[in-house]
């Protein structure tokens, strides 16, 4: 049985693509940018909040100045207003309830910025007991790099044969990979199942309650 689950946060435990295609509009457009169709952002999320406003710029404007300019911009209406349209997905909090109540723990590892996923987190699961909750922090890489799963290991020592990591793109499998532990990809989030199968995701579920069968099958 594993006994440590971590999830990505964006596509897999709250469905945020709203929230965060607004904010980008919103900083395009106060920075004199075109902005995007929301139906977009599912193929622009994924590598932080720096990546996510480079690939929303157009070509010739993605020098790190622009970039850097463009994400005050987000953050400040991302910070008010992360709320207003994200909801967790469908069975997400009767899976966290049963994965605590059997003593398996959780945690967070995501690519936004700490201070938001820690506000997300206090704000849809505060009833959660949460072993770590780790985002984007400034000097530390950004997953696909393992550093953030090996932070949350230093912090809630767990053997890696006894942790799976869950995520909805290929991000999150490579992630897995480099850190040594089994995999679980997610078709409710952002990115096709042909992506999930194509990183080699060990495990695909299609509803949140599968992920218990695989937390006790190992």
């Amino acid at each position: 049985m594993k006994k440590l689950v971590i999830f990505d946060l964006d596509g897999t435990l709250l469905n945020t693509i709203d929230d965060l295609g607004e904010a980008t509009n919103y900083a395009l457009s106060a920075t004199g940018f075109p902005t995007h169709a929301i139906s977009t952002y599912p193929y622009m999320v994924g590598n932080g909040i720096s990546k996510l406003i480079e690939r929303a710029l157009p070509d010739e404007a993605r020098d790190p100045e622009t970039v850097a300019r463009v994400r005050e911009f987000f953050t400040d209406y991302y910070n008010t207003h992360m709320t207003d349209n994200t909801i967790p997905y469908d069975g997400i909090n009767q899976l966290l309830s049963e994965l605590t109540d059997r003593g398996v723990k959780v945690a967070v590892a995501s690519n936004k910025y700490q201070a938001a996923v820690e506000m997300l987190i206090r704000h849809y699961f505060s009833d959660i007991t949460w072993s770590a909750v780790e985002g984007q922090k400034t000097g530390v890489p950004v997953k696909p790099d393992p550093s953030i799963v090996f932070e949350i290991l230093t912090k809630c020592p767990t053997p890696k044969r006894d942790v799976l990591y869950v995520g909805d793109s290929s991000v999150d499998i490579e992630t897995a990979r480099r850190a040594c532990v089994a995999s679980c990809g997610v078709t409710w989030g952002f990115r096709p199942v042909e992506e999930l199968k194509d990183a080699y995701a060990e495990n695909i579920v299609d509803r949140p309650l599968e992920i218990l069968d695989i937390v006790e099958r190992y």
